[in-house]
């Protein structure tokens, strides 16, 4: 491979090279196009720009998939109005994470909607389409994320209060921190995405969990040959 690189990551990016470099680095680095079709992605990306379409006043009814959240979605609404809530929001930061243009950023985040609670207090909101269950360590890191993320953004804050709204669960994930504690995320969070970064070989981990579904395997395009 060189010195060929992936350039920038993102936490989706991040569990696919810790998964399995290669996957990573085809997905990513050659930018080979996953064939297989995606129906729950889909459908959460369509129920994603609902909710903010709902929020924005858009749309004036409520949609059933949101109805589970209906007084949360509401509040939403009505802070939108005053100005207190952004949706979709794009976060890039560079090497020293500091802010920086989403096209030259080295992290890369979307939060679906931050409000601001207080002067010195901010809400970030991830929703969820799908199972919870299985998924409780990655959520988990993307909490962590997104708060540092938050905290890195606004200077002034001083607590960050994540939550992530599994909207076919009717369930709420939340942790709230302060700064001293969110800023702990970073050491972390450097460390794994420099590894990424500057990752200059990309071998493949064939194993019956990363290749199970891999779509680059021999059931898929066949760029890769070692799956198992």
């Amino acid at each position: 491979m060189g010195e060929q690189r992936i350039r920038s990551w993102s936490y989706s990016r991040l569990i696919d090279f810790e998964s399995c470099r290669f996957k990573a680095w085809l997905k990513y680095g050659a930018r080979i196009p996953d064939p297989s079709p995606s129906p729950a992605a889909d459908r959460g990306t369509a129920i994603h720009a609902l909710a903010e379409q709902f929020v924005m006043g858009k749309i004036k009814t409520l949609p059933n998939e949101l109805v589970k959240f209906k007084d949360e979605f509401l509040s939403l609404k009505a802070k939108y109005k005053q100005k207190t809530v952004t949706l979709e929001g794009e976060w890039a930061f560079d090497q020293d994470w500091n802010m920086c243009d989403w096209r030259t950023g080295w992290l890369r985040l979307k939060a679906d909607a931050t409000v601001m609670l207080s002067p010195k207090h901010a809400l970030v909101v991830d929703h969820k389409t799908g199972k919870r269950f299985g998924n409780e360590i990655k959520h988990g890191e993307q909490v962590q994320l997104y708060t540092l993320a938050m905290l890195l953004r606004m200077p002034q804050i001083e607590k960050v209060t994540t939550e992530l709204w599994y909207l076919d669960l009717d369930e709420i994930s939340s942790l709230t921190v302060s700064r001293e504690q969110g800023l702990r995320f970073l050491r972390g969070f450097d460390s794994r995405g420099r590894r990424m970064t500057d990752a200059t070989e990309f071998r493949p981990n064939p194993n019956a969990i990363t290749c199970r579904f891999c779509p680059y395997g021999p059931r898929g395009t066949g760029h890769c040959k070692s799956g198992v």
